[in-house]
C-alpha cells in the first residue's frame, strides 16, 4: 500500500514543471490512487469529495512533508508568500546554496495575502474561517456582533470587548458514556472555549494595536487567536515577542485554499475560564449571551443542536 509520503514523493517527481497547494496535491491522489483511497472513501466522515479532499489536504503537511523530505531531497516547499507550495527541485543543493545567499533579503519580501486585491471585507472572512476551524478543528463556531450590544457603558465603553468568532471545542464527543458521565458530575470541564480576532493584514503599522485587541477581548477563553489573511516579514518576530508574553496565538487564513491555512503560532492554552470576564461580556452582548447559553446546555447534556452552530 502506498503511503501518503510515497504519494507526495511519487506525484511531485511526475510533475516537476508544477507547483501544487496541498489541496491540489490531494486532487493529484484521488485521480492517481483510486485503490489506495477505496477504504477511505468508505469512512461516512468524508462521503463527499470536498470532505475527502480536505482530510487528505490536512494529511499531507507537517510530519508527512518533513519525512517526504528526508526520504528525497527532491521534495520542496515554498512557505512565503502563502499559500504554501510544494514542487519537484531538480537541483536541491543549489537551491539550498542559493536560499544560503538570498536569506538576509528575505526580511523585504512581502508576504502578502492570499489576495492582494483584497476584494473580501472582514465581514465576508468570518464564514470562512468558521468553515475552517469546524473542518479542519472540530470546533463548534458563532458569530458574535458588536451591533447587538446595548452599549450601557456609554460611548467607547464596550472598546475592544468582543471577538469576532467563538467557538465551543467539545473534549468529550467521542467518548465513553461512563466517562462523560463521571467529568460532567465531578470537577473537570468536557470542554474548551476559543476565541478570534480577525484581521485582513498585519503590518508594521497596525500589528500591535491589533493584537492587543486579541487580548483585550480573548482573556476569558482557554484559547484565544489573532486571525489575518496576511502579514508582512517584518512584524512576525513581533508576533512571536507579543504571543510568548502574552499567549495569544496567530492564525493565516487562506482563503483561496482553506484547507492550506495554518497556525502560525499555537495560542497558550489558559487552565480555566475567567467566568468574570465572561459575565461582563454576557450582559452587553445578546450574541456572545446566546453562545454561553448554548456551552451550559452541552455541559449539561451532552447535546449539540446542529442549527445553531458554524451559521
Amino acid at each position: 500500500m502506498t503511503t501518503r509520503v510515497q504519494m507526495i514523493i511519487e506525484t511531485l517527481r511526475d510533475n516537476p514543471e508544477r507547483r501544487f497547494t496541498a489541496r491540489e496535491l490531494a486532487q493529484e491522489f484521488i485521480v492517481r490512487y483510486p485503490d489506495e483511497l477505496a477504504e477511505k472513501r468508505l469512512n461516512p466522515r468524508y462521503d463527499t469529495e470536498e470532505k475527502l479532499i480536505a482530510q487528505l489536504a490536512a494529511e499531507i503537511g507537517g510530519e508527512r512533508t518533513e519525512a517526504a523530505k528526508k526520504q528525497c531531497p527532491n521534495v520542496a516547499t515554498r512557505d512565503k508568500p502563502r499559500p504554501r507550495l510544494y514542487y519537484w527541485e531538480g537541483n536541491p543543493q543549489q537551491m539550498a546554496d542559493q536560499q544560503s545567499v538570498d536569506e538576509p533579503e528575505t526580511e523585504e519580501v512581502l508576504s502578502e495575502s492570499n489576495d492582494p486585491s483584497g476584494p473580501l471585507s472582514e465581514h465576508e472572512l468570518y464564514p470562512l474561517l468558521i468553515e475552517f476551524l469546524h473542518k479542519e478543528h472540530g470546533l463548534f463556531c458563532q458569530r458574535i456582533d458588536e451591533k447587538t450590544s446595548k452599549n450601557s457603558h456609554g460611548s467607547g465603553g464596550n472598546r475592544w470587548l468582543h471577538p469576532d468568532v467563538v467557538a465551543l471545542e467539545p473534549l468529550d464527543k467521542h467518548w465513553d458514556a461512563v466517562v462523560k458521565e463521571c467529568v460532567r458530575h465531578g470537577n473537570d470541564s468536557p470542554i474548551r472555549l476559543w476565541s478570534f480576532e480577525v484581521k485582513k493584514q498585519l503590518t508594521r503599522g497596525n500589528v500591535r494595536q491589533s493584537f492587543f485587541q486579541a487580548v483585550s477581548n480573548s482573556t476569558w477563553a482557554n484559547f484565544g487567536y489573532l486571525v489575518a489573511t496576511g502579514l508582512n516579514n517584518d512584524v512576525e518576530s513581533e508576533l512571536q515577542m507579543l504571543s510568548s508574553l502574552h499567549g495569544i496565538g496567530v492564525l493565516l487564513l487562506n482563503t483561496e485554499s482553506l484547507f492550506d491555512s495554518q497556525i502560525l503560532i499555537p495560542a497558550r492554552e489558559r487552565a480555566s475560564i475567567d467566568w468574570q470576564s465572561v459575565n461582563r461580556i454576557v450582559n452587553e452582548n445578546r450574541d456572545f449571551h446566546y453562545f454561553i447559553e448554548q456551552v451550559g446546555i452541552y455541559s449539561q447534556t451532552g447535546r449539540l443542536v446542529s442549527s445553531v452552530w458554524n451559521r
